[in-house]
């Protein structure tokens, strides 16, 4: 593990580059992609995000920080520690504050009342709808990979017809090209 004093530099160099790209913001996980280990300890993960918000809020270019408990996303369901986590990662300077995994509406909301920045929740099925989270206060929803996933399987399914024989995907390559002209034309 390369400790965290080594990596402000570089994190500096990243986030002013990033701002300068056009990015308005980013997001730093504390999993550590280990099976055995799955999330860093807590203190070195409130290091990285203290680091890394140093790196977001410096001069003049101001990158928004979210800071994920990655927690829920490893079978690792101790909403206490998730909670104790982002209150962590909060004083460390995170702007944002995100726990994808999270499904039930009772978690959410205790998640809610216990961090005083903006939460990020996943959308997820069997998970509150949009306007339930809404409702319980949620400030930013995301899907993951999810419409890319919907595009994938909507090329798949395409590919597939035309590899049994049928071009009955015009009506979505339709919407598509209708839909990319209106979003880069």
């Amino acid at each position: 593990m390369v400790p965290v004093l080594h990596l402000r530099p570089v994190l500096r160099g990243l986030a002013l580059g990033a701002a300068l790209a056009g990015l308005a913001g980013c997001s730093i996980e504390d999993s550590t992609r280990n099976p055995d280990a799955p999330v860093y300890d807590a203190a070195f993960a409130r290091d990285r995000i203290q680091a890394a918000a140093g790196a977001a809020h410096a001069g003049g270019h101001q990158l928004v920080l979210t800071a994920r408990a990655e927690n829920y996303l490893y079978d690792r369901t101790d909403l206490a520690d998730t909670i104790a986590r982002l209150q962590s990662y909060q004083e460390a300077g995170a702007d944002v504050l995100y726990a994808p995994g999270l499904t039930a509406a009772a978690d959410i909301a205790t998640l809610l009342a216990e961090v005083e920045r903006p939460v990020n929740v996943l959308l997820l099925p069997g998970g509150p709808s949009l306007a339930e989270l809404a409702d319980l206060g949620v400030h930013r929803i995301s899907v993951g990979g999810a419409l890319a996933y919907a595009a994938y399987g909507a090329l798949a399914e395409a590919a597939g017809g035309l590899l049994a024989g049928s071009a009955d995907f015009w009506p979505q390559v339709r919407a598509g090209r209708t839909a990319a002209r209106g979003a880069f034309g």
